[in-house]
């Protein structure tokens, strides 16, 4: 009897791929809006179309409206603490912009500013609130100080957190530099590990003890909703580096009363950014927390709302 010569490699390389197939059927494919509304959509949960999209947004208690912008890669979710507590006083406002949490993205791939301050100008059209406090963290607040500019009116005072739109001395992180560059960032489409987002949670926290598996779990699940991470992607690579002279402009002339709070050890827009926006800004108070990141209302829920009510009741 002849044994005939084993080809190992003709059995290994489809193997291989099998495998890692398996695992990105099961770890780092799109989830569906409707598998994950089972975890991340409650009762409190609506959903109102602008512009061809489901917007997912929760508005609740009763008194002086608050709206809440998340940053980039987050969602409502990340204003739960806060909620929490200002439901004894105000009605909360919270939505998940376009591009991310169960909103997903936008039919145009249009993630400029103007875009983001024009969809929320509809939104507050559409539920009719003509009068309110805007707070923003990080990409959140870079669209309500816009807004505050653009609509001086409807905004009775401005919350910005760790608020972008002015440049820094510091590295892009590595997550956006992932998102822009060629064949990295067409991988990230489809494989987006778990230990990727803990990552870039671990950078974004200061105390990383508080980065519980639950939090790194809806950030993970939420990233794969259908369509979020191309749209990580397209607002990536637009050309939205901050023009610092046209912007400042912009900031001087907002004269709503305004708090800046700003996490002392915040990695990717330093406690300087918020030096220099309160410098612009000409009606304004600054608080740096010391021991704090970049999304002070996540990492220091109590200290940060502290801020916030000497702020509004004052």
């Amino acid at each position: 009897m002849v044994l005939k010569k084993i080809n190992f490699k003709r059995i290994f390389y489809p193997l291989v791929l099998l495998i890692f197939f398996g695992i990105y059927l099961g770890s780092y494919a799109d989830i569906t809006l409707e598998e994950l509304k089972k975890d991340y959509a409650d009762k409190n949960s609506k959903f109102i179309e602008i512009n061809g999209v489901q917007v997912h947004y929760k508005d609740q208690g009763v008194g002086f409206p608050i709206v809440l912008l998340h940053g980039t890669a987050a969602s409502l979710h990340t204003w739960n603490d806060w909620t929490n507590d200002l439901l004894q006083k105000y009605r909360v406002i919270r939505l998940d912009l376009p591009a991310f949490g169960l909103t997903g993205p936008h039919k145009t791939d249009n993630y400029s500013i103007a875009a983001y301050t024009s969809f929320l100008h509809q939104f507050m059209t559409k539920i009719e609130v003509t009068k309110f406090y805007l707070a923003g963290n990080s990409l959140g607040g870079n669209i309500a100080w816009n807004y505050a500019a653009k609509y001086p009116n409807e905004v009775e005072k401005l919350v910005l957190i760790d608020a972008s739109g002015l440049s820094t001395n510091k590295p892009q992180p590595f997550i956006f530099k992932i998102a822009k560059t060629p064949v990295l960032n067409a991988t990230f489409l489809f494989f987006t590990p778990k230990f990727l987002i803990q990552k870039n949670l671990e950078q974004v926290y200061f105390n990383d003890h508080k980065i519980t598996d639950t939090l790194v779990t809806r950030y993970h699940k939420l990233a794969l909703r259908t369509g979020n991470r191309k749209a990580f992607i397209d607002r990536a690579n637009l050309s939205f580096k901050p023009k610092d002279s046209s912007n400042i402009g912009i900031l001087r002339g907002i004269k709503t009363p305004t708090l800046l709070i700003w996490g002392e050890n915040d990695v990717w827009i330093p406690k300087e950014n918020g030096k220099k926006m309160a410098h612009y800004l000409p009606n304004s108070t600054l608080v740096i927390l010391k021991n704090t990141g970049h999304v002070p209302m996540e990492e220091k829920p109590i200290e940060s709302l502290q801020a916030l009510y000497r702020f509004l009741e004052n």
